[in-house]
């Protein structure tokens, strides 16, 4: 037994030392990318929507920097609709001072990161949030 635990012990510890190194060079090739599918019109139409508006913020948490896409109106209608089945089947709708809200992804700590989308009581007044993770080059100062 005490075998058995010193293999496992090491066995994670070895899992946990870090990094694969690579086996060569970095691939610079730029990979085929498919076809969008139908539902990447929801995210281009708001990100569209967005910067005719100039509706681009920036968001920073440690390390991690976003730009944050918001649109309201028919885009926001349409991703908030769009995210129905999703969010019932992966457990991500939620309600937030009046509001009803559906998201890409469950939210964990908070909606920093997180695509979303939201409409008042009445259903009404949809707004979405959209963000690309940028790296750390959007926030160095020149």
């Amino acid at each position: 037994m005490r075998g058995l635990l010193i293999g496992l012990a090491l066995a994670s510890a070895a899992c946990a030392s870090g990094p694969e190194e690579m086996a060569g060079p970095p691939d610079y090739a730029l990979k085929a990318a498919d076809p969008a599918p139908e539902r990447a019109r929801l995210y281009t139409d708001c990100i569209a929507q967005a910067i005719a508006r100039g509706r681009v913020g920036h968001d920073q948490d440690g390390d991690s920097n976003l730009l944050r896409f918001t649109c309201d109106g028919a885009p926001a209608a349409a991703f908030f609709a769009g995210l129905e089945a999703w969010s019932a089947e992966i457990g991500s709708g939620f309600e937030h001072e009046g509001r009803r809200y559906r998201s890409t992804t469950r939210v964990q700590r908070d909606l920093f990161g997180v695509d979303h989308c939201s409409v008042d009581a009445s259903g009404a007044d949809g707004r979405c949030s959209v963000v690309l993770n940028t790296g750390p080059f959007l926030a160095k100062r020149q």
